[in-house]
C-alpha cells in the first residue's frame, strides 16, 4: 500500500489527514474495491498514533460508504465506493492542480511547459 503520512506540524487533525489520504487513494483507484486495510493497531503503531485516532478515521470512512468492516474479516474498501459529487471533484481537481504547479515552479519550470507535460501524459 502507498505510504500514509501524518504531519505533526499540519494544523489538520491526524484523523482528518488520514481520512483525506484514504479517500484520495480510493477515488484514484490505488486502493481497489475489496482491498484490505491494515488493522487498527498496526496502522496506529506504524504512524505513531493512538488506536482511537485510526478507529475514528475508519468509522468516518465507513459512514461515507468508502469502507466496510466485519468482525474477524477486517476493514476493506467497499465494493462500490460512492463517486465524488461534481463540486467535490472540481474542488479536488483544483487542489491537485495547485499542488502540481507549486512543484513545477519549485523545479523552475514555467506554467506553459507544465501544461504541455500534462497534455503529453494524457496521450
Amino acid at each position: 500500500m502507498t505510504t500514509l503520512v501524518v504531519s505533526a506540524s499540519d494544523p489538520t487533525p491526524p484523523y482528518e489527514q488520514l481520512r483525506k489520504q484514504f479517500t484520495d487513494l480510493i477515488h484514484s483507484g490505488v486502493l481497489a474495491p475489496g482491498d484490505r486495510l491494515p488493522p487498527l493497531r498496526q496502522l496506529a503503531r506504524d504512524l505513531g498514533l493512538a488506536v482511537g485516532t485510526v478507529a475514528r478515521t475508519y468509522r468516518e470512512l465507513e459512514a461515507d460508504g468508502l469502507l466496510t468492516s466485519r468482525r474477524g474479516g477486517g476493514t476493506r474498501v467497499a465494493d462500490t465506493p460512492p463517486r465524488l459529487a461534481k463540486t467535490e471533484q472540481r474542488q479536488r481537481l483544483d487542489e491537485l492542480a495547485t499542488t502540481y504547479l507549486h512543484h513545477t515552479r519549485q523545479l523552475g519550470i514555467d506554467d506553459q511547459t507544465a501544461l504541455e507535460a500534462v497534455r503529453r501524459a494524457g496521450g
